[in-house]
C-alpha cells in the first residue's frame, strides 16, 4: 500500500514539473531522488548518489556522442552543407519535385550527423524553405520538408537518439546503425514519395515556378571538394563500422578529423572556427550527460518500485498477443515523443520496458529501430512537433498551415514503415547479421 502512494506521488509531481516547464535533466534528477528516498531511504540514496552518476557518464559508449556533435560542427562551421544546397539547386534548375525529393534526402543526412532534429529543422527552415518558395512551393509543403528532413535526426545513423537506446538496452551501437539503415531509407522514400503526390494533387494552385537563373557564383571545385568529402565522410563512417574496421566510437573520431580536413581545404579553419565548434559540442554534450545522470536515478527509482513488474502483471492477457502488445506499445511512445524530447523518453522508459519485451520474446535490436522511427512521426505531428514549432519559428510560417500539412506526412509515413517492419522484420535484422 505504501509503495503504490509513493509510485503516485512522484508520478504526480513528475507531470507537475513537466508542464511547469521544468527541464528535463532536472526534473528526473528531482523526481528520481525523491522517490529512492522514500522507497528506501537516506542510506540507499547517498549509495546511488556517490556511484550512480559516475558510472553512467564514464561509459565508454557515450564517447560517442561528443565526438559525432564534433564532426557535426566542424562540417557546419566550414558551411559544407550550405554548399550542398546550392548544388542541389543548381542541379534541379527549378524542377519541383527533384529539388523537394532532394531536400528530404540531404535534409535527412543532415540530421544524422547533427544528432538534433530541432537544430536541423531550424537550419533547413532558414537554408530551404526560402529557396523551395522561390521555386513555387507553397508554405505550407516547403516547411513541412524542412520539418520532416530534420526530424529524420532519430532514425539516421550516426543517431544520438539510437546511441542512447544502446546503452540503454546494452545493445551494439554498430549493429544499431546497421539496422537503422534500411528502414531510414524507406522513411525518406515515403517522404519523398508524398511529396511527389502533393505536388501532382496541388500543382494547379501553385505559383508557377520561378526561372532558374544561374545567380551562385560559387566556384565548381568548392562543389567537388565538398561532394568528394561528403562521399568520404559517410563511407569511411559507415564502411568502417560495417566491415568491422573500427568501433562506432573510432568512426567519430575518423569522421571528425576527415571533416577538419575538408575545413582546412575550404579555407575555413581558424581561431572562431574551433571556439565555436568546440563550444557548440560542450553545450550539447553536457546537456545529454545531465540528462543520462537524472535518467538514471529516475530508473533506479523505477527499478525499486517495481514498476516493470506492475505492468507486466497489467498486460498479462495481452502477452500471448505480441503483436496487438507492440502496437499499444507504439501507441503510448507517440504519444510521449510529441511532448518530450526524444532522449528523455528513451533513458527514462527503456528500463521499463525492457521486461515486457522480455515476456513477448520481442528482438530489442527490432524494437530500438521500431522506437526511433515512432520518435521520427511524433516530431512532426501536433500538437507538441518539435521540428514543426523550430520551422515555424525560424520561417515565419504559421504553425496551424504546417501541421495541416505534416500530419498528413506523419499518418501516411507511420502506416507504410511501420506495417512493412512488423510484417517483414528482416528489414531490420539482414544488415546487422552480414556484420564482421
Amino acid at each position: 500500500m505504501f509503495e503504490s502512494i509513493v509510485i503516485t506521488v512522484v508520478l504526480l509531481l513528475f507531470l507537475y514539473l513537466l508542464v511547469m516547464g521544468q527541464f528535463i535533466s532536472s526534473l528526473l534528477l528531482t523526481v528520481g531522488m525523491i522517490g529512492i528516498y522514500l522507497l528506501g531511504g537516506l542510506p540507499l540514496l547517498d549509495g546511488f548518489i556517490q556511484s550512480e552518476p559516475f558510472n553512467r557518464v564514464a561509459s565508454y559508449s557515450l564517447t560517442t556522442i561528443p565526438l559525432y556533435i564534433l564532426m557535426a560542427q566542424f562540417i557546419l562551421q566550414a558551411g559544407i552543407i550550405k554548399d550542398l544546397y546550392n548544388l542541389v539547386f543548381r542541379i534541379s534548375r527549378g524542377k519541383q519535385g527533384v529539388l523537394g525529393v532532394l531536400t528530404v534526402f540531404i535534409g535527412g543526412l543532415l540530421g544524422g550527423v547533427s544528432g538534433s532534429g530541432t537544430a536541423t529543422s531550424a537550419a533547413l527552415g532558414q537554408i530551404a524553405v526560402p529557396e523551395l518558395k522561390r521555386r513555387g512551393y507553397p508554405d505550407g509543403l516547403a516547411g513541412t520538408l524542412a520539418a520532416v528532413s530534420g526530424s529524420l535526426s532519430a532514425i539516421i545513423p550516426p543517431s544520438v537518439i539510437l546511441i542512447l537506446y544502446g546503452v540503454v538496452a546494452q545493445i551494439s551501437i554498430g549493429q544499431l546503425f546497421a539496422a537503422s539503415m534500411i528502414p531510414g531509407i524507406l522513411l525518406m522514400i515515403s517522404f519523398s514519395l508524398i511529396t511527389i503526390v502533393y505536388l501532382r494533387i496541388y500543382s494547379n494552385k501553385m505559383e508557377a515556378p520561378a526561372t532558374y537563373e544561374k545567380d551562385d557564383d560559387t566556384p565548381i571545385s568548392r562543389y567537388v571538394i565538398v561532394v568528394l568529402a561528403g562521399f568520404f565522410i559517410v563511407g569511411s563512417i559507415f564502411g568502417g563500422i560495417y566491415t568491422g574496421t573500427f568501433t562506432p566510437t573510432e568512426a567519430g573520431a575518423v569522421g571528425a578529423f576527415i571533416s577538419l580536413i575538408v575545413a582546412a581545404v575550404l579555407g575555413k579553419v581558424n581561431k572562431a572556427f574551433f571556439i565555436k565548434s568546440i563550444f557548440e559540442t560542450t553545450k550539447v554534450t553536457v546537456m545529454a550527460m545531465f540528462i543520462v545522470v537524472g535518467a538514471s536515478l529516475f530508473g533506479r527509482f523505477i527499478s525499486l518500485s517495481l514498476i516493470p513488474r506492475k505492468i507486466i502483471d497489467l498486460l498479462g492477457p495481452l502477452l500471448d498477443y505480441p503483436v496487438l502488445l507492440i502496437i499499444i506499445i507504439m501507441v503510448f511512445y507517440f504519444f510521449l515523443f510529441m511532448f518530450i524530447e526524444g532522449v528523455a523518453v528513451i533513458l527514462m522508459t527503456v528500463p521499463i520496458i525492457s521486461p515486457l519485451l522480455a515476456a513477448i520474446n520481442v528482438d530489442p535490436l527490432w524494437f530500438g529501430i521500431l522506437l526511433a522511427i515512432v520518435c521520427t512521426i511524433g516530431m512532426i505531428t501536433p500538437p507538441v512537433g518539435i521540428s514543426v514549432y523550430a520551422v515555424g519559428g525560424v520561417s515565419g510560417i504559421s504553425i496551424e498551415k504546417l501541421f495541416r500539412t505534416s500530419t498528413v506526412f506523419a499518418i501516411i509515413a507511420s502506416i507504410i514503415v511501420i506495417g512493412l517492419l512488423i510484417l517483414f522484420p528482416e528489414l531490420v535484422t539482414w544488415l546487422p547479421s552480414q556484420m564482421n
